[in-house]
């Protein structure tokens, strides 16, 4: 059968595009070399991982939150089996939700291998071993990106994990050394610290979160070492030693010094994450890579290769689920004659920790680099009246603001329930809000987002609560 367009891959980006170009009307299939749907991020990534972090947070409350509540209940007992189970529960939901998408948008699903033939043609090795050819007018990469190897260090997903292992462990560790003090790194650290694990990390920069804003950075470490976290900041894994019971990691200063020896029961690598382009025949179809082994588009998400297309993680920009479905629907557009669009600069990014992480647009840091003249406004959720009675105090809220035109440049929230409250000022900078916009805009009280409000009258120092 001939398509117009065959997607590879059925991550967020890869079925979001599929179901799209099917909305609008072309004859779509995708191929999926896993069993389910999903990508990463359904499968072994966001999803799991979120169920965890939800489960985790939960206990920890139920064992030293409730009783300053008035709410007396026995301490609570890990069923680690059981919360696994729940996880899975969980991704099954989800899985068997884009299966049933596709359907419904009569889009062929097509389990197996893929590789690009040449354009306009997709080749498929099944399970079985068999071959089929796709036909096809476009085609779409959508294959994501793997987990980036440590030089040195050999994962086995039993002791020495990624992110993928590190969702799966069958018991708490009494110690688990976390390489990489990014996204990944935190929200797993996070989880397996509130089950009862002692957990290091040791991040190669000397900061956490690297290229967030540095404020952001500087006051969420603080709230992470007040929970019990522990940071070896500035230093690299050099190796580690599995021949014992107890893992040996060898650890130096990332700018040359004396080394040390760590004991962990677990290691979890994750230093980030690379394009996943293994054994879909670029180089033989002409695709051309650039300096960082991605596939090179231009700005209507083409490749060298007329008629081939690519997204999401094997491009450059943020690894994101959402960027990724942004994409999708946009080079669906594009394919469909419509004007698909990207806006990269109100793109949210979000750490799943507690108390959450969140910000759209530009850091101070990017701002002073630039040399763009901006004003900020801050208000601490210490000054809030639901976070008070929640105690949740801990973070605050950033607005930074062109100091000419008051337009909104960025934004930045440590605390909680950050996730859902960047969406406010993400919409803010996709219609090219000012902060006087949003600090004129009435909020509900009380709730959480009134902190944001506070933090845009900030900006021309008229905050009401603080």
């Amino acid at each position: 059968m001939s398509y117009d367009l065959v997607v590879i891959g059925t991550g967020p980006g890869g079925y979001v595009c599929a179901i799209r170009a099917a909305q609008l009307g072309l004859k779509v299939a995708v191929v999926e070399k896993r069993a389910t749907h999903g990508g990463t991020c359904l499968n072994v990534g966001c999803i799991p991982s979120k169920a965890l972090l939800h489960a985790s947070e939960l206990f920890e409350e139920a064992g030293h939150g409730l009783a300053a509540m008035g709410i007396g209940v026995p301490a609570p007992t890990l069923d680690l089996a059981k919360m696994m189970k729940f996880k899975d529960e969980g991704v099954d939901g989800n899985v068997k939700g884009v299966e049933f998408l596709l359907k419904k948008n009569k889009i062929d699903a097509v389990h197996g291998t893929a590789r690009i033939a040449a354009a306009g043609k997709v080749e498929v090795k099944t399970a079985d071993g068999k071959t089929q050819t796709l036909d096809t007018k476009a085609i779409v990469i959508a294959t994501g990106s793997d987990v980036a190897p440590l030089k040195g260090v050999a994962i086995d997903e039993q002791r020495i994990v990624s992110s993928t292992g590190a969702l799966a462990l069958s018991k708490v560790p009494g110690k688990l050394l976390v390489v990489g003090a990014g996204v990944i790194g935190l929200e797993l650290g996070s989880v397996w610290r509130r089950l009862g694990a002692e957990v290091t990390f040791v991040e190669f920069m000397d900061r956490i979160m690297p290229g967030m804003d540095s404020e952001v950075c500087r006051q969420s470490q603080r709230i992470f070492e007040k929970q019990g976290l522990k940071f070896k900041l500035g230093a690299k894994v050099t190796g580690v030693d599995a021949s014992g019971k107890v893992l040996k990691v060898m650890v130096e200063p990332a700018k040359g010094g004396a080394a040390e020896t760590l004991e962990a029961d677990v290691v979890l690598v994750a230093i980030g994450r690379v394009p996943y382009t293994e054994g879909l025949g670029l180089k033989e179809a002409g695709v051309a890579l650039d300096e960082r082994g991605r596939v090179a588009v231009d700005h209507h998400y083409a490749t060298s290769v007329p008629g081939i297309y690519a997204i999401g993680d094997v491009i450059k920009g943020p690894m994101l689920a959402h960027k990724a479905e942004d994409e999708g629907v946009a080079v669906a557009e594009i394919l469909a004659g419509r004007a698909g669009h990207v806006n990269y600069d109100a793109i949210p990014n979000v750490v799943y920790t507690f108390p959450e992480i969140a910000s759209v647009g530009k850091t101070e840091d990017e701002l002073k680099q630039a040399g763009t003249a901006y004003k900020a406004g801050k208000f601490p959720f210490t000054a809030n009246g639901r976070a008070k009675v929640n105690r949740t105090t801990d973070g605050f809220v950033k607005i930074l603001a062109d100091a000419k035109t008051d337009r909104m440049l960025g934004a930045h929230i440590v605390g909680p329930d950050a996730g859902t409250m960047i969406a406010e000022l993400a919409v803010a900078m996709e219609f090219a809000a000012s902060a006087e916009d949003i600090a004129r805009t009435c909020h509900a009280h009380p709730t959480l987002s009134e902190a944001v409000k506070e933090a845009a009258l900030a900006v021309d120092k008229r905050a009401i609560h603080m």
